[in-house]
C-alpha cells in the first residue's frame, strides 16, 4: 500500500488550483463585460430638432402708454331764443350732421307777431319822416325871405331829425325781431357727430339752455399718460398705434402736441394723439398704445426658440454629444416672430429652433438640416 501524501504539499496544490480557477473566472467576467460594453446602444435622442443662430436685425423702438380716448373738441349747441316753445327736434345722438344743418325748431308764432307789429311801426315812422322832411325843406326855402321866424325853422329841422331817428330805431327793432325769428331754428355750428341731446319737444326754454353736444368734425384723440422720463422722447408728428382695452381693431394715430406741464403728484405728462377714423373707437374708452420713436440694431432669435419657465426665459443651447443645455437669457423687444436677446447668449451659439418646451437640460437630440426638414414637410 503506497505511503500517504504529506499534508503541506496537498494544501499547496489545492491553493494553486483555487487561484487558477479564480483567475479563469475573472478573465471570463472581464471578457463578458467588454462584450456587453461594446453591445450597449448609444443614448436615444429625445427629439429631432433643427438649429438656429441669433441674428442681428433692426428693430423698432417703442414706448408703451395708457390713456383715455376723448373728443378733440366738443361744441355745446344751445338756444338763443328766450321763452319759446320747442316745436320740433330733428337730430338725435349718433347722427352725423353738417355745418348749418337744422337740429331743432322753436315755435315762431310769437316772434312773427312781434315782427309784424314792428314792421307797422317802421311804416309809420317812414311816413312821419316824409312829412317832417317836406316841412323842413319848405322851411329852408323860406328862411331867406323871412316869412318864417328862426324859431319855426329850427322846429321844422328838429322834427325832421327826430323823425329820422325814430325810423332808425324802428328799423333796428325790426332787425332784432328778424334775428329772433332766425333763432327759432337751431343750427349746427360745425360738422360732426351728436354725442348728447337734452332737447325735448314742447319744452319752453330760457336763453342759453344746452340742447345738443357735438363732437366737432367727428375727431377723436388719445390722451396718453407718460412718465416724465419718456416724455422728452416723444415729438409732434410721431406715429402711434392705439388699441381699446375693451376690444376692437387697433387704430393709427399721430402725435399732435405734448403737454407743456407734468402733474406734480404722478410725475406724468399728457401726450395728445390724433386718431384716425375707426368704428370701434369711442370717446370715453380706455386704451393702450405704443409710440414709434425710431429703430436700432438688436440680437434676435425666433420666438419659438425661447421658452418661459418659472418666470424666466431660457434657450436650449447645443453642446458636445448632441446634448442640449438649458441657458437663461434676457429678452427685450419683440417684432413679428423675432425676440431680442439682451444677455446670456453668444451670437455664435447654436440653439434649438423649435420644440424647446418639450426638452430638458441634458437631453440628447437628433439634429436635422432645416432646409431638408422643410422639404420633407
Amino acid at each position: 500500500m503506497p505511503a500517504a501524501m504529506p499534508l503541506r504539499p496537498k494544501l499547496l496544490v489545492l491553493s494553486c488550483l483555487a487561484a487558477a480557477l479564480a483567475g479563469a473566472a475573472f478573465l471570463a467576467f472581464g471578457a463578458r463585460a467588454a462584450d456587453d460594453q461594446k453591445a450597449a446602444p448609444a443614448p436615444k435622442a429625445a427629439l429631432t430638432v433643427t438649429l438656429t443662430q441669433a441674428q442681428t436685425v433692426r428693430l423698432p423702438i417703442r414706448i408703451s402708454a395708457n390713456g383715455n380716448v376723448a373728443a378733440w373738441q366738443e361744441a355745446s349747441v344751445g338756444t338763443e331764443a328766450n321763452g319759446l316753445r320747442l316745436a320740433e327736434v330733428r337730430a338725435n345722438v349718433g347722427d352725423v350732421v353738417k355745418r348749418g344743418q337744422v337740429l331743432a325748431v322753436f315755435a315762431p308764432d310769437t316772434v312773427q307777431a312781434d315782427l309784424a307789429q314792428i314792421d307797422a311801426g317802421v311804416a309809420e315812422a317812414e311816413a312821419t319822416l316824409a312829412e317832417a322832411a317836406a316841412n323842413a325843406q319848405r322851411a329852408r326855402e323860406l328862411q331867406p325871405s323871412g316869412a318864417l321866424s328862426a324859431q319855426q325853422v329850427t322846429q321844422y329841422l328838429t322834427a325832421e331829425r327826430t323823425a329820422e331817428a325814430r325810423l332808425q330805431a324802428q328799423r333796428a327793432a325790426a332787425r332784432v325781431q328778424r334775428l329772433r325769428l332766425a333763432q327759432t331754428q337751431v343750427l349746427a355750428p360745425d360738422a360732426g357727430v351728436i354725442s348728447a341731446r337734452q332737447a325735448t319737444v314742447g319744452a319752453v326754454l330760457p336763453a342759453g339752455q344746452e340742447l345738443f353736444r357735438l363732437i366737432r368734425q367727428g375727431r377723436l384723440e388719445w390722451r396718453a399718460e407718460l412718465p416724465s422720463s419718456d416724455l422728452a422722447r416723444v415729438k409732434p408728428g410721431m406715429r402711434a398705434t392705439v388699441a381699446p382695452v375693451s376690444g376692437g381693431a387697433a387704430v393709427a394715430g399721430t402725435v399732435r402736441v405734448v403737454a407743456p406741464t407734468v402733474d406734480a403728484q404722478t410725475r406724468n405728462g399728457i401726450v395728445y394723439v390724433d386718431l384716425g377714423a375707426s368704428p370701434d373707437t369711442k370717446a370715453g374708452m380706455f386704451a393702450r398704445g405704443e409710440f414709434d420713436i425710431g429703430a436700432s440694431q438688436a440680437l434676435t432669435l425666433p420666438q419659438s426658440a425661447v421658452v418661459l419657465r418659472d418666470g424666466f426665459h431660457y434657450v436650449l443651447k447645443l453642446g458636445p454629444g448632441s446634448r442640449v443645455a438649458l441657458t437663461k437669457v434676457g429678452v427685450g423687444r419683440r417684432a413679428g416672430d423675432r425676440i431680442e436677446i439682451t444677455s446670456g447668449l453668444d451670437a455664435a451659439a447654436k440653439v434649438v429652433a423649435a420644440g424647446a418646451g418639450f426638452l430638458g437640460d441634458g437631453d440628447t437630440v437628433k439634429v436635422v438640416d432645416a432646409s431638408r426638414s422643410a422639404a420633407a414637410n
